[in-house]
C-alpha cells in the first residue's frame, strides 16, 4: 500500500512519522522503488519539523580553540602566536579576556578554525579575515579616543584599548560613514590647508566625531543655496555683541538648515575648523585651539565662505589650519578675506582711526558702529601688526567661548589604567 507523506503540524504527527521511518528502514528497498522515494521525503519533512522546533546552538568560540587544542595535541604555549603572550592565553581560555579582531584574524589562519565561529554573535560578521584589515588600526588615536570617553561599553584600561583598537575603531565608525567613503577618505588628502599635512586617521576620527554630534543637533529648517550673503554673515556678525554671542550664532545656524558642531581637536591635527558636508547639510565644527572670541568668529565666518563657495559636488569636506601662513589656495585666500570684510567692511576699516593708532579706544569706537564685539576689532589690530601683545584687555575672558557649549563637551571621562 503506498503511504502518502504530510506536512508534520504536531508532536502526533511527528511520533507517527519517526515510527514509519524506522520501518522503511529495517526493510530492503529496491533502487527507484515507491517506498525508496517515500523514505527519502520523509526524512526531509521530519528534518524541518525538528529544524522549526529545536533552536540552532551557536558554537562556542571558547570551545572550537579547546577542541583545535584537543585535536591537534596543542599546549596553552602553542596558542602564545596567536593571542599574544601565555598570560593572555590563559585569560582567553578562562573567558577572562574576550578575542579581540587580530586574534580572531590569527587564530582563522593559524588554526583554520572557521571565521563564523570565532566571530560568534558578535556585531563584526561582515569582517572579512582572510584579507588584511582595510586600516592599519594601531595608528587611530585610541587612547585620545578613549580619555574622551567615546567607548563608553568598554572596560579595560589603556594598554586594553590599544589592543583591542580594531574592535573598538570598527564599533565606533559602525553606522556613520560607508566602507567605499571611509576608504576614498584614506586615499586622498581632505582638502587640507596649510604646509603641515594633518594625521589622516586622526583627522577621519575627527571627522566621524563631529557627524555623530551633528546629527543630534535639531535644525529648524532645510539648507537652501544661496541663503548665505553678505548682508547674512554680517547680520550674524552682529550676534557677537551679546554675552552668549556663540550660543546665539548657533541657533541663528540652525534656523537655516546648517549645524555648528565644536569638538576639540586630536594632536597632530592642527586644526582650527573644517565645513563638511553631511549629505545635502552644511556642518560648521570648530575645535577652539585657540578659545578667545576673535578667533571664534574669524573661524566661524571662514568656514561660512567655504560653505557659501566652495562644498559641492565631491569636494564634501574642507580642513584649515588657520595659523598656518603657507595657505596658499585662491579658496583659502578668498574665505579668508570674505571672512574679514564680513567682520570688518574694508570701507570701514580704512577710514577707522584703529587702522593707524590701534588704541582700545578706537577700536571700542569701531565695534560700536557695527555693532560687533570688541574682541572682533582688537583681533584684526593683532593680526594686521603682527602684535599678538596688544589690545588683549578687550580679548574678552579666557574660556568665554567653550562656556557656550557645555553640553557639546561636556567633562572628560576618568579613566584608570
Amino acid at each position: 500500500m503506498k503511504q502518502q507523506v504530510r506536512v508534520i503540524k504536531t508532536q502526533r504527527d511527528y511520533d507517527a512519522a519517526i515510527g514509519r521511518l524506522s520501518a522503511l528502514m529495517d526493510e530492503e528497498l529496491a533502487s527507484g522503488s515507491n517506498a525508496e522515494a517515500e523514505l527519502e521525503l520523509l526524512a526531509l519533512v521530519i528534518e524541518s519539523y525538528e529544524r522549526s522546533k529545536i533552536a540552532p546552538v551557536s558554537p562556542d568560540p571558547i570551545e572550537a580553540i579547546l577542541f583545535r587544542m584537543d585535536q591537534q595535541q596543542l599546549g596553552k604555549k602553542d596558542l602564545v602566536p596567536y593571542i599574544g603572550s601565555l598570560s593572555k592565553v590563559s585569560e582567553v581560555i578562562s573567558r577572562k579576556r574576550p578575542l579581540s579582531l587580530s586574534m580572531i584574524r590569527k587564530l582563522h589562519a593559524g588554526l583554520n578554525i572557521p571565521a563564523e565561529v570565532l566571530i560568534g554573535d558578535s556585531d563584526d560578521t561582515d569582517v572579512d579575515l582572510s584579507s588584511e584589515p582595510q586600516y592599519n588600526y594601531a595608528k587611530f588615536p585610541v587612547q585620545e579616543m578613549w580619555e574622551r570617553g567615546y567607548f563608553p561599553d568598554f572596560k579595560g584600561g589603556v594598554k586594553q584599548v590599544k589592543e583591542y583598537a580594531e574592535d573598538l575603531v570598527r564599533k565606533f565608525m559602525r553606522g556613520v560613514l560607508g566602507d567605499m567613503e571611509r576608504s576614498v577618505l584614506l586615499r586622498a588628502r581632505l582638502h587640507q590647508s596649510g604646509s603641515r599635512v594633518m594625521d589622516e586617521y586622526a583627522l577621519l576620527v575627527w571627522r566621524i566625531c563631529v557627524l555623530k554630534k551633528a546629527r543630534t543637533i535639531n535644525l529648524f529648517s532645510q539648507y537652501k543655496d544661496g541663503i548665505i550673503t553678505d548682508e547674512w554673515l554680517r547680520d550674524l556678525a552682529k550676534l557677537s555683541r551679546f554675552e552668549k554671542g556663540p550660543h546665539l550664532a548657533r541657533e541663528f545656524l540652525a534656523d537655516n538648515g546648517i549645524a555648528l558642531v565644536i569638538e576639540p581637536h586630536y594632536k597632530k591635527t592642527y586644526l582650527d575648523g573644517a565645513a563638511m558636508l553631511d549629505g545635502r547639510t552644511p556642518i560648521v565644527a570648530l575645535t577652539l585651539r585657540h578659545d578667545r572670541l576673535d578667533n571664534f568668529w574669524f573661524a566661524l565666518m571662514h568656514e561660512l565662505v567655504h560653505v557659501q563657495k566652495h562644498l559641492k559636488g565631491t569636494h564634501v569636506f574642507i580642513a584649515d589650519n588657520l595659523d598656518d601662513k603657507t595657505r596658499s589656495s585662491q579658496e583659502e585666500h578668498e574665505a579668508d578675506q570674505w571672512a574679514r570684510d564680513a567682520l570688518i567692511p574694508a570701507a570701514e576699516w580704512e577710514k577707522s582711526p584703529v587702522k593707524t593708532t590701534g588704541s582700545a579706544a578706537s577700536a571700542i569706537a569701531l565695534a560700536d558702529k557695527l555693532r560687533i564685539h570688541p574682541a572682533i576689532v582688537a583681533g584684526r589690530v593683532r593680526y594686521e601688526t603682527n602684535n599678538w601683545r596688544a589690545l588683549t584687555g578687550l580679548l574678552g575672558a579666557k574660556g568665554v567661548v567653550r562656556g557656550n557649549f557645555e553640553d557639546q563637551l561636556g567633562e572628560p571621562q576618568a579613566h584608570t589604567s
